[in-house]
């Protein structure tokens, strides 16, 4: 149903091209691992068991299995490009066999036909597929793999081209990124093998994120029909395809210029200059309208946010979400179309008007944010004395015992929490009823922690919804939608903040719960920040400034809320970033300049505070071996990072660097119901003392526990504790 609704929306909204294969049970590079049959050897218990469906088997390499004598554990899963989206990775060996075991992308196009809907199938294209990936053995490279992977493509593209599909969309878009000759090469391969493969249908190649750069050649040598720019990140490349001595005369290309990944109302008058000046060089009758990138980051619909108080009308007015993005860009295509009617150029009026009051309002721009930001020193991002002299200090005032134990943060957000957040919300409850629930639910936290025995406690962050969600509804400059869902993995959603203007914190944010959680305990209690890179990175953002700028206001709100922790007792303070990785810019060349204010912002953020407290910080899901410098820089006296899917894979880059501060490999994953066993976890921390000094290691699960249920959490935090105590009595502490 949701998928036909969303196919007429398209269709009854005008728009010609509308993509089918966009919709997935949990994610697209999975379905294609299925599609392809790169099922990793492991779930070949679930393959032989008759009972077991495919679906069965795809949510078991999604989440894992654990039942009937059969336990395996997920595959490894990482954020797309510089998205929040997380795909789960595939996983090549150099035998790997593929097979068509799944063709949901020809029956999505024939369920499209028969409601009418003639649909643009979508394909991650052969090479992205691979190199998002990894090798699970050595001696090899997945690239290898192309021409086993070639026949199954085109096996679906003639499916599709019997089935009478016209169109279908290519994604490759790693070639936003630095690519050597031999994946050009593996590119231009495959896309020549479907066109003489299928010479019917029309091949769409989709590149998004940023610019094709030094790969624009390839793509237009290729046998293509058309290619898709993403104009909105990188606006210059249209001049350099129209330039360009090989564009082919008869190659259409399709204009992203309406933002996919950003909520703000598309500039009508800029984006019909793009268009207008594309058809005046090369014709109508090739030039396609479209959004940046697929639509899948953005919210679905404006019009059902009717919260006044949350969304004043006001900004409302600045907004466009997906369904609106829609109605824009077939708006765009009509009035570049030299016949547009008096609907359409009422609707280029009232565009007008809509950017003309926000540039205007006075609601953006705060003079005494500004000057703070003006003001800041480069004392003012750093710690007063070196890791070396704060490690000694602060095992003197918190003497912890080695590998000490401690979680992320959240813990379960039970149906009851939800329950009675969602009554309070209504005016249900009295803020007094709430928040007897809420201690009462803190508290029962606190005992269980004490009881299993961890180190460093936390408290459990009930009050919070989301860990950006709830710091954005306590700074002013930000506004909050009642229906903003946009995909984080699976059926796990996030509801962003939309930050419009100059940011501030009216007030502390945190500390009332932390002071009354740490007073419960004699042990430490963790204070628990989200930090300023990762509020930026997993909001959607004012576009009316640099980024750097944004996240600087950020810093100093956080910043504050810092200080007043520590003054409150609060000894122990996690900023979390776990965004920093997936903020890098696609191309190494930019690297240095993003990495440079986003470091220095998190030290901004945490730098004004005693030698005595310890500032932790928590990244998941990241690549760290190219920017492990860069993450030592940060300085944070410990880092908890994702390690358990990927096997401690990730850990190496910290040990070849000789990371100098302490560390909390993630034992367990917690986006797997699936619990694992004592061994496993003190296999991990065997294979984290290959790379990492014993005192250097803190023992804690991959991510915050809000997601998973009670039962599991509390068998699982058992398992650890106990992996904890036997590596202490297994290993000899240096002397301080």
């Amino acid at each position: 149903a949701i998928r036909i609704k969303n196919w007429k929306t398209q269709h009854e909204s005008g728009i010609d091209l509308v993509p089918s294969n966009d919709f997935s049970y949990y994610d697209q590079v999975l379905d294609m691992c299925l599609t392809v049959g790169a099922i990793p050897e492991r779930y070949k218990p679930l393959q032989l068991e008759n009972s077991i469906t495919n679906q069965v088997l795809y949510f078991a390499m999604a989440r894992g299995y654990q039942k009937e004598g059969i336990d395996v554990t997920a595959m490894e899963m990482t954020k797309w490009f510089d998205t929040n989206y997380h795909y789960i990775v595939p996983e090549f060996k150099a035998d790997q066999q593929f097979e068509l075991l799944s063709t949901k992308v020809v029956e999505e196009y024939s369920e499209a036909k028969e409601v009418g809907i003639q649909t643009k199938p979508v394909l991650i294209g052969p090479v992205t597929f691979l190199l998002l990936g990894k090798e699970k053995e050595a001696g090899f490279h997945r690239l290898t793999l192309l021409d086993k992977l070639i026949p199954v493509y085109t096996q679906l593209l003639k499916q599709l081209e019997i089935r009478g599909a016209e169109w279908v969309q290519i994604d490759e878009p790693i070639l936003s990124t630095d690519l050597n000759d031999k994946d050009r090469a593996a590119i231009k391969k495959s896309i020549e093998a479907f066109k003489e493969a299928c010479p019917k249908l029309k091949l769409l190649l989709t590149n998004y994120f940023d610019c094709y750069g030094e790969n624009l050649e390839l793509a237009l040598s290729l046998p293509m029909d058309a290619i898709h720019l993403d104009l909105v990140r990188c606006p210059a490349q249209l001049d350099d395809v129209l330039n360009h001595k090989k564009l082919p005369d008869t190659m259409m290309l399709s204009l992203g210029v309406v933002d996919g990944r950003n909520i703000w109302k598309n500039e009508f008058e800029d984006s019909l200059g793009i268009i207008l000046k594309a058809v005046s060089e090369i014709g109508e009758e090739r030039i396609m309208v479209a959004p940046s990138c697929s639509l899948l980051h953005s919210p679905c619909d404006l019009d059902i946010e009717q919260n006044e108080k949350a969304l004043p009308l006001q900004i409302k007015n600045w907004l466009s979400f997906a369904k609106q993005k829609v109605e824009e860009i077939v708006t765009l295509a009509a009035l570049a179309s030299g016949n547009p009617s008096k609907k359409e150029l009422n609707a280029l009026e009232q565009n007008r008007e809509a950017y003309k009051k926000r540039k205007a309002s006075p609601l953006i721009h705060k003079k005494e944010v500004n000057k703070r930001v003006e003001a800041l020193k480069p004392e003012d991002s750093s710690r007063k004395s070196p890791f070396s002299r704060r490690k000694i200090l602060q095992q003197e005032a918190l003497n912890l015992p080695a590998f000490p134990t401690t979680t992320i943060g959240s813990f379960p957000q039970t149906q009851e929490v939800r329950k009675q957040r969602a009554k309070f919300r209504k005016k249900e409850i009295s803020t007094e009823a709430y928040e007897t629930f809420l201690k009462d639910e803190t508290l029962k936290a606190i005992k269980w922690q004490e009881e299993i025995g961890l180190d460093v406690l936390v408290h459990g962050e009930f009050e919070r919804n989301d860990m950006v969600e709830y710091f954005g509804e306590k700074l002013e400059g930000v506004v909050f939608t009642q229906y903003g869902w946009v995909q984080s993995y699976g059926s796990r959603c996030v509801k962003p903040p939309i930050i419009f203007g100059d940011i501030t914190r009216p007030k502390a944010m945190t500390v009332n719960w932390s002071s009354y959680a740490q007073k419960q305990t004699t042990k430490w209690m963790k204070g628990m920040l989200t930090g300023p890179v990762t509020i930026l990175q997993w909001s959607f953002v004012r576009d009316d400034q640099p980024r750097s700028e944004t996240c600087t206001q950020l810093a100093l709100a956080i910043r504050d809320e810092v200080k007043d922790l520590e003054n409150a007792g609060i000894k122990i303070i996690q900023v979390d970033e776990p965004a920093i990785r997936e903020g890098l810019p696609l191309r190494k060349t930019d690297w240095d300049h993003y990495l440079n204010w986003a470091i220095r912002a998190f030290r901004i953020a945490t730098s004004n505070v005693e030698d005595t407290t310890q500032i932790h910080t928590h990244m998941c899901y990241s690549e760290f071996n190219d920017i492990i410098q860069h993450i030592a820089n940060m300085d944070a006296d410990v880092i908890t990072i994702e390690c358990s899917r990927s096997q401690m894979e990730l850990l190496t880059a910290f040990g070849t660097f000789k990371y100098p501060n302490e560390i909390g490999p993630g034992v367990y994953d917690i986006h797997s119901p699936r619990v694992p066993q004592r061994k496993e976890m003190v296999e991990l921390l065997q294979k984290a003392q290959k790379v990492i000094p014993a005192d250097q290691l803190w023992v804690n699960p991959d991510c915050g526990l809000k997601t998973r249920g009670w039962e599991e959490t509390k068998q699982a935090l058992i398992e650890m504790v106990g992996a904890a105590r036997q590596a202490r009595n297994s290993v000899e502490m240096p002397v301080a």
